[in-house]
């Protein structure tokens, strides 16, 4: 899997707001709130939440 500029600029957002790199990865859904509810559980738990999302689709 070839890693693009849109991925990188993705990754930039998912580590210091991670929803939302969520939600330019996926949009508004399941995902997007499961990751906004580990973002405020835990920072970190949201952030890997976010790369897990922008490296699997």
């Amino acid at each position: 899997m070839a890693v693009t500029f849109s991925d990188i600029f993705k990754i930039f957002f998912a580590i210091f707001l991670p929803p939302l790199g969520v939600l330019l990865e996926k949009g508004c859904g399941a995902d997007l709130c499961i990751n906004i509810l580990l973002t405020l559980l835990g920072y970190l738990p949201g952030i890997i939440h976010a790369i897990y999302i922008i490296f699997k689709y």
